[in-house]
């Protein structure tokens, strides 16, 4: 070999990588055909693709991560233009990694599988993400709406990679509760965070906009389960966040339970126990360093530049009917294109079994470039 082509070779075996394209939030990082079951028997799989992926994007922290999720394409034909895509953000699924949506809808166990099925008979896709830390190493960083909303974006960029979808494809967000709170953090942050991808509406319902409202309700109440995942959650995302060294022996106890448990089990683990019981000195949440990292997780303070449809059940236990109110309120107040839907006497889990439908329909009229009805 000429002496000019050893050291070429040389050269090219030490030099860094500059010219290869960096990793970006949504890039794909791997993809495999699963079945999708939507009924625990198992007895048939759904007749819809079913991918297994994962893929890049961003902590709370601005750090690069990967996440897990699901991607589902409608087997029904599609002759309009890119097939729509609904980024799907599930309720509170749980801490474990066995609580993953992708998990789950893979073993017939996912509860929202009814609103995943209306989308596959409209002839859409839907891309349902794990949340950080939900499916993949490390702690799940539960209501902690900047890592959410960032996933959920990333899920519909990563969705584009999947055969038979496109990077063009018009984008909806369906999201209640947790999932209501990733889909009103993608609305606020789209523009800023992923302006690529083709966002033409948000319904998001139940949302906990303000944890330390949502964290007062519920300390001490048949919710309390939720408030101490929603701490794991907060204290993994930051870890300047003071939690396990000021736990006492039994709250060490309760906060390991938390991470191994599914939804049906937290409100199992410690319920009707206040926060301050677990620890060693009272008012954890209201230290300074917590408040800072709330407050930026609060929802509110950022027009959200797609139209987004708002419900709440007014008698919600979980997720106090003011809260849902302010978000509207605030919103409105910047001018953004809003459609607001109180359900009357209905509670948390009566508020999306009634109402989750016509917010998925919703979404179909933005795919048809119908127009909006805000009504601020």
């Amino acid at each position: 070999m000429p002496l000019r082509a050893v050291l070429a070779a040389v050269l090219l075996l030490f030099s860094p990588v500059t010219s290869a394209q960096a990793a970006a939030p949504g890039e794909l990082v791997s993809s495999r055909e699963v079945a999708w079951h939507p009924e625990p028997l198992r007895l048939l799989p759904a007749p819809a693709k079913a991918y297994e992926i994962r893929y890049r994007s961003t902590s709370a922290t601005g750090e690069d991560n990967v996440v897990s999720g699901m991607v589902l394409v409608s087997p029904l034909p599609w002759n309009n233009g890119p097939r729509p895509i609904v980024a799907y953000a599930m309720g509170t699924q749980g801490m474990a990694d066995r609580c993953a949506p992708s998990q789950q809808l893979q073993n017939g166990t996912e509860v929202e599988s009814a609103f995943l099925a209306q989308a596959m008979f409209k002839g859409w896709a839907v891309a349902v993400t794990d949340y950080e830390g939900l499916g993949t190493p490390g702690d799940h960083t539960y209501a902690v709406a900047r890592s959410e909303g960032r996933a959920l974006l990333d899920v519909a960029r990563a969705a584009a990679s999947v055969p038979g979808l496109s990077a063009n494809a018009p984008v909806g967000v369906f999201g209640y509760s947790q999932g209501g709170q990733a889909a009103s953090a993608a609305a606020e942050q789209w523009k800023s965070y992923a302006p690529s991808v083709n966002l033409v509406g948000v319904a998001a319902g139940g949302v906990p906009a303000d944890l330390n409202a949502v964290a007062k309700s519920n300390d001490g109440n048949a919710g309390s389960g939720l408030v101490f995942a929603a701490a794991a959650g907060y204290a993994t995302a930051y870890p300047e966040l003071p939690l396990s060294s000021v736990l006492n022996a039994r709250g060490r106890q309760v906060i390991d339970q938390i991470r191994q448990s599914c939804v049906a089990e937290l409100s199992l683990v410690a319920p009707f126990t206040r926060l301050d019981s677990l620890t060693t000195r009272p008012g954890v949440i209201q230290d300074p360093v917590w408040q800072k990292r709330l407050t930026e997780n609060t929802l509110g303070t950022v027009r959200p530049a797609t139209p987004v449809y708002l419900y709440h059940g007014t008698l919600d236990e979980l997720i106090p009917f003011s809260v849902g109110q302010k978000l509207r309120s605030q919103w409105c107040a910047l001018g953004a294109d809003v459609q607001w839907t109180p359900l009357p006497l209905l509670g948390h889990v009566t508020a999306v079994s009634a109402w989750g439908s016509n917010a998925m329909n919703w979404l179909g009229g933005r795919f048809a470039g119908a127009a909006t009805r805000p009504n601020c």
